[in-house]
């Protein structure tokens, strides 16, 4: 495996941000770089220890969707080979982690769409039978799937803060109430149209959240990362039942690994306060994250 990618050094092209895993570089005024790093963020907070090959993996994923979804609507890739940009020196950097993509004006909010109860939305279900505004059953549990997908849109926070749960009202009020519902339709047929690939899989995708961003043209257009394991929470068919019965968190293919062993570590004897920097993560749990990446992969394209 080649080596573990934890902060991209690309001095070909000009940086633009560095996000909690991509680094997106400007290639002139319309495409821009974005190559995956193998950096791992919990709790909005970017893990010291890089997990070995995860760039790659979110990559191939995020390819896998973008062409299986492409029907539904626009997305930002062009198509061109990621490598053709940088130096030669530069691109085993970029090899197999980068997606060249057009360059688009981010919407400023994420769109979650939820179709079992689970993180936030089962803490929020808690307080006010309630997701977002949006009223569900009485009697749900944690993981029960939902009668159908719901919309549970989100303000993109900055760098080391949380993302906030929005309503759909509010959000009409920061895009407009067409685009909003463009979006909220766009983002359920998405996330519906997944599910139901990855179900004959053997994966339940019991939420995940999309990016969308708007061309020179005002086209709604699909962007950034898309139905991985970072952005979404994948659960194996088998285990899913047992473990909702007993009202745990069913195993998972995602970060939960991660957060799980963070909500039990210790800083100095006391419980990790989720705020940088994180605990280092021992090297069984990194082993162990980089074979659920891997096996989720191999399972939806396998």
């Amino acid at each position: 495996m080649a080596q573990a990618l934890l902060t991209s050094t690309l001095t070909s092209l000009p940086l633009l941000a560095r996000g909690k895993v991509r680094d997106n570089y400007a290639v002139g005024d319309d495409r821009i770089l974005m190559v995956a790093s193998d950096r791992l963020s919990a709790f909005d907070v970017i893990m010291g220890e890089p997990i070995p090959g995860k760039g790659a993996l979110l990559t191939e994923m995020a390819l896998f969707w973008f062409a299986h979804l492409q029907g539904i609507v626009p997305n930002h890739l062009t198509g061109d080979d990621p490598t053709s940009v940088v130096t030669a020196a530069e691109r085993e950097q970029v090899r197999g982690r980068s997606m060249l993509v057009k360059r688009l004006k981010p919407l400023p909010v994420e769109a979650v769409v939820r179709g079992y109860l689970a993180g936030s939305g089962w803490a929020e279900y808690q307080a006010s039978q309630s997701v977002c505004g949006v009223k569900l059953p009485a009697g749900l549990k944690n993981a029960s799937r939902l009668p159908e997908p719901i919309f549970t849109p989100a303000t993109k926070a900055e760098m080391g803060d949380h993302d906030e749960n929005i309503s759909f009202e509010r959000m009409q009020g920061i895009i407009g109430a067409e685009l909003a519902e463009k979006v909220r339709t766009t983002a359920i047929k998405l996330y519906t149209t997944a599910a139901e690939i990855a179900l004959k899989k053997g994966i339940i995708i019991a939420d995940t959240k999309f990016e969308f961003g708007l061309d020179a043209d005002g086209t709604l257009t699909l962007m950034d990362e898309v139905l991985t394991p970072d952005s979404s929470r994948f659960w194996p068919i088998e285990g899913y039942e047992a473990a909702f019965r007993e009202g745990r968190n069913p195993p998972s293919y995602d970060k939960q690994f991660v957060r799980d062993w963070l909500e039990q570590a210790r800083v100095n004897g006391a419980p990790w306060n989720k705020k940088a920097p994180a605990p280092s993560l021992p090297p069984e749990v990194i082993a162990k994250t980089a074979d659920k990446y891997r096996e989720a992969l191999q399972r939806l394209t396998g």
